[in-house]
């Protein structure tokens, strides 16, 4: 009796215990990283336009880059303007899928349409393949 006692015991306190993950998945987006991305994004979102006329011009050649290259670059400086100042209003309030995650469209599965976390860099050497061809 006082074994099955103990048990129930034992039970009831493991049924009421709550377990905490030190390091949740979602500790990688906080605020203060979404004020930043926000930030960057209304600041050196017009880097844009002259990586995507880059790209299209190795891509495609120079009349798609003198044309097509520059729309598409200054709609995703317009799309990174919008949602970094978005981001930097909101940036208090996971108001996103109720995570602080980035709002566009990641590049890592969509390599033509997506977009970089943060803006791409200009002429420096980074661990990002933007600029350089080796």
């Amino acid at each position: 009796m006082r074994r099955s006692l103990g048990f129930l015991l034992l039970v009831a306190f493991a049924a009421t215990a709550l377990a905490d993950i030190q390091d949740p998945p979602a500790a990688d987006y906080g605020p203060t990283r979404k004020l930043g991305r926000g930030v960057s994004n209304i600041f050196f979102g017009l880097t844009e336009i002259p990586v995507t006329i880059g790209k299209i011009n190795s891509e495609e050649g120079n009349s798609a880059a003198a044309s097509y290259g520059v729309l598409r670059g200054t709609g995703r400086a317009f799309a990174r303007f919008g949602v970094g100042f978005y981001e930097a209003l909101l940036w208090p309030i996971p108001v996103y899928k109720g995570s602080y995650n980035p709002v566009l469209r990641s590049d890592i599965p969509w390599i033509h349409r997506g977009y970089s976390e943060f803006p791409p860099e200009l002429g420096n050497e980074s661990k990002y393949p933007y600029v350089r061809d080796y």
